[in-house]
């Protein structure tokens, strides 16, 4: 990849991503956000995630924004020939992502160790539902079963009804994210021992990585957390109803915060009361205090609660909807959301880059493509094959390989942004 095409801190590192879904291909979206090489292997049907979601003139817009800026190679890892193809592009990549179940890439001799023989500086990112060991490690885990088994799920949703569940694959995503933290992480010590490593992330820890407030409370105390529906732990720091009938979040936990929001209600002596004066009498009589507030945001609709709270630097908001976020004027001023061209839609929305560097920032590119979009050109740059070599593979159905993709439509709103 040339430097015209590639902006970022990890520019000079190549990914070969063999994962599917959403927890393999987020992780190697952040390395391709930051300018690295990611080369996605898909098979020949094209990965799941392409039926995931809603679909634009046949093309699916999940898959155009997690396959962004990488590089698409579609082959039959099932077979001799497409396994004797990842080892070659191995040899010459820094990094590998992949979320198989553990043992499916051993059972086709590509497994670390394996790899590890053919190129000893790799770091291989290892993401399944329940670890490389342990009693459940075979198990298949989606996201959301692994949620349930890390506990978080248990804590999601209202206190008197059945454990609720984010709309996002949100233990995918953590996941994806304790991957390339981990990654980045063991290059870092490549640099120095010159040596590769395994890096093993699950999705159940990764999901129990997040109850860190409940555990000692639980072993010290016996304190089993439970759902607290919209309110959190502290108080105030809850949904209220506006006179709109909307929903306004008020979080006003801290004392001198706290001391404005009673100003701002007009009840400011509520603020000496003792069942309010510390942060932990809020709490243990959070009821009569939702109750207080609640009294005031009723006489008020949403805009003006927002702007009074605002006004009084007392943290509060609606709940947003992306209908609100794509009207909005932070949004519009930071671009948080980018329109990147697509060959066959035109410009399309896409979450910008996270977080912003302001002395090496990532790059949108391109959206992502179709199956097989860039398979001859990294058959023959990288695997060293030849045309004759690559043709024999599509007939033998080993490979695909997409025609020359249409022109991208170009916009006004063009983005390619850099964050």
């Amino acid at each position: 990849m040339s430097a015209c095409e590639s902006s970022g801190p990890l520019t000079n590192f190549r990914v070969l991503e063999l994962g599917s879904t959403v927890a393999g291909p987020f992780c190697g979206r952040l390395f391709a956000d930051f300018g690295a090489e990611v080369i996605k292997v898909e098979p020949l049907i094209g990965d799941d995630i392409r039926s995931i979601g809603s679909q634009s003139k046949g093309k699916s817009l999940y898959a155009a924004s997690i396959f962004r800026n990488k590089s698409l190679i579609s082959i039959d890892l099932r077979t001799p020939e497409g396994q004797d193809i990842i080892k070659r592009l191995v040899s010459q990549c820094d990094v590998v992502v992949e979320n198989f179940r553990p043992g499916g890439l051993e059972k086709w001799g590509l497994g670390y160790e394996d790899l590890a023989r053919i190129n000893p500086a790799l770091v291989m990112i290892r993401i399944s539902g329940y670890g490389q060991t342990g009693p459940y490690s075979k198990r298949p885990g989606y996201g959301i079963i692994c949620e349930a088994v890390g506990g978080l799920r248990h804590l999601t949703g209202d206190p008197d009804r059945p454990p609720a569940r984010v709309a996002v694959s949100l233990t995918d995503y953590i996941t994806g994210l304790y991957g390339f933290a981990g990654g980045l992480m063991a290059l870092l010590h490549r640099q120095t021992t010159g040596k590769g490593q395994s890096v093993d992330a699950a999705l159940y820890e990764s999901a129990f990585s997040l109850m860190e407030q409940h555990i000692a409370a639980f072993k010290e105390l016996g304190i089993v957390a439970n759902r607290t529906g919209p309110g959190t732990g502290s108080a105030p720091n809850n949904l209220y109803i506006a006179k709109d009938s909307g929903h306004i979040h008020i979080a006003a936990n801290s004392n001198p915060i706290f001391k404005r929001l009673m100003e701002t209600i007009g009840k400011p002596e509520l603020a000496k009361d003792e069942r309010f004066s510390t942060a932990i009498a809020r709490t243990r009589h959070r009821d009569a205090l939702d109750s207080e507030i609640s009294q005031w945001t009723a006489q008020h609709d949403m805009r003006t609660l927002e702007e009074t709270l605002q006004n009084a630097q007392v943290p509060a908001t609606r709940i947003f909807t992306l209908a609100d976020i794509f009207e909005d004027p932070h949004y519009r001023a930071r671009e948080t959301i980018a329109y990147v061209d697509d060959e066959e839609l035109g410009p399309v929305a896409l979450a910008a880059i996270v977080p912003r560097l302001s002395g090496s920032p990532g790059k949108l590119r391109h959206t992502g493509r179709r199956i097989g979009a860039d398979s001859k050109r990294i058959l023959r740059e990288l695997a060293g094959l030849s045309a004759d070599e690559i043709s024999n593979l599509e007939k033998a159905k080993i490979v695909l390989c997409a025609p020359p993709g249409k022109k991208s439509v170009k916009s006004g709103k063009h983005a390619s942004k850099e964050s």
